[in-house]
């Protein structure tokens, strides 16, 4: 068995020894343009996470999700109530986007979007590094025993990941509360509002346990998505690969001539820089989150033995076995196809819901009667998902029963500046009306403010049969 610690055995994880206790990951800095392309993309991924809910339009931010208030906000547009059709269909949509991405570009999520990696990447390994030094610096440090020098930077590596965590905590809170809110909040007593207090400071704790201590456990133990891509991907998917036709043999091997050899020089430096702990030249693995790490550091080595770049490289499995294929499979396809389905759908009910409608909700008593008058009283339940005020007033389809049944209401015209309001509502006719005791009647809904018939409803008036 090899004695080199970078030599991974293929049946258990990197992470752990044989006894099950976790071997903690020091990664090494690598250089790259594939470096200087991800860092570009968390950075603006962070930015946009952090300023986000602080831009405001229409005097509410671009993006909130107020549970409290059942409200949600979106670049200007704001909807009440949200009903559970449109939060499914989000949902479902989103998970069949995430699916055709991963068929044709693979893991790309956990490499260059997924939280997860972003803000370990970019912020929290750094501050380690900065603090505590290179990996053999930080490896030894781990090792070594309890010191001044040990317990002085430990302190300060956790307190500056406590301030980033918190920091994190509070942008996600103001996307359910609203920056500015959450902002006045935080200058009062924790006790006058101690629900919000409590959620910010558990999910800040959730941040730094997560960010600074189970990192990549996370991604190999508890994410569901590294099971998921096996159902997702197929050989036609784009993955980190190593070409193995081209590096192997790789250099050392037993009883290979140095002139048969492969490209690969058994540098382990793809190993050194795996935030996951694996070595790619196993082959694709569901621990692999295509952070592309392992092709900037051994592109490195290429370029000092003088011999062509992309020994690991963005592939599949197809291209590496000489296969011409197509970027987009009939399963990529698929996926597209049910992704637009339900965008679709979203975009529907979301237009439905953002008209105006009514309900006619009878009293308990069906009718009341004065002599010949026939009264029937309902409860006018209006709802409404957009932010435009109303001033409506009720009036027949028919106009030639405007002088037989009268429609009263406590106030005329009725404002409904609300997305919910309810209101009593008076018909009064006379009996002569009905027949067989019945009379259906359409109700059109007129807004001033907009000049036109903003909705109709049918209602059923009632009354003695004989």
């Amino acid at each position: 068995m090899s004695k080199n610690r970078f030599d991974i055995d293929n049946e258990k994880l990197a992470t752990t020894d044989e006894h099950g206790n976790r071997i903690y990951l020091h990664t090494e800095d690598v250089k790259g343009k594939w470096k200087d392309r991800r860092t570009l993309v968390y950075w603006g991924l962070i930015l946009l996470y952090l300023i986000l809910p602080w831009i405001y339009i229409n005097g509410k931010p671009a993006l909130m999700v107020n549970i409290f208030k059942r409200e949600f906000t979106f670049f200007g547009s704001t909807l009440f109530g949200v009903e559970p059709i449109l939060f499914f269909l989000i949902i479902i949509s989103g998970l069949f986007f995430i699916a055709f991405l991963t068929s044709v570009f693979g893991r790309v999520w956990c490499g260059w979007a997924c939280p997860q990696t972003v803000f370990i990447q970019s912020l929290f390994l750094k501050i380690e590094s900065f603090i505590e030094g290179s990996a053999r610096e930080r490896r030894a440090l781990e090792q070594a025993p309890m010191s001044v020098n040990k317990f002085s930077k430990k302190i300060l590596k956790w307190g500056i990941f406590t301030l980033i965590s918190m920091h994190i905590a509070h942008t996600f809170v103001g996307y359910f509360v609203g920056p500015r809110e959450l902002f006045l909040i935080t200058m009062n007593s924790p006790l006058e509002n101690f629900g919000i207090f409590s959620a910010t400071m558990f999910i800040s704790a959730i941040f730094l346990l997560d960010f600074g201590w189970f990192r990549e456990q996370f991604c190999i133990i508890a994410c569901p998505y590294g099971r998921m891509q096996a159902v997702m991907m197929d050989e036609s998917s784009l993955v980190v690969a190593y070409d193995t036709k081209r590096g192997e043999p790789r250099r050392g091997s037993p009883g290979i001539e140095r002139t048969n050899e492969g490209d690969c020089i058994n540098c382990y430096n793809c190993v050194k820089v795996c935030p996951t702990g694996i070595d790619i030249r196993n082959g694709t693995q569901m621990e692999c989150i295509a952070c592309t790490m392992c092709i900037d550091a051994c592109d490195d080595i290429m370029i000092k033995l003088k011999r062509p770049e992309g020994l690991i490289r963005y592939s599949s499995e197809n291209e590496l076995n000489g296969i011409k294929q197509s970027k987009v499979t009939p399963r990529s396809l698929v996926y597209a196809a049910i992704c637009f389905i339900f965008i679709g759908a979203f975009i529907y009910f979301l237009n439905q819901s953002t008209h105006l409608k009514m309900f006619f909700i009878r009293g308990s008593t069906p009718y009341s009667t004065n002599n010949s008058e026939v009264t029937n009283k309902f409860d006018l339940k209006f709802n409404y998902q957009g932010t435009h005020d109303f001033k409506l007033i009720l009036r027949h389809q028919d106009q030639s029963l405007n002088d037989k049944i009268q429609i009263v209401t406590p106030v005329t015209p009725i404002i409904l500046d609300k997305h919910e309001k309810k209101v009593i509502v008076f018909f009064r006719f006379d009996r002569s009306l009905l027949s067989a005791g019945t009379k259906n009647l359409k109700i059109e809904v007129f807004d001033l403010n907009e000049n036109k018939i903003v909705a109709t409803q049918e209602v059923n008036l009632v009354g003695p049969t004989h």
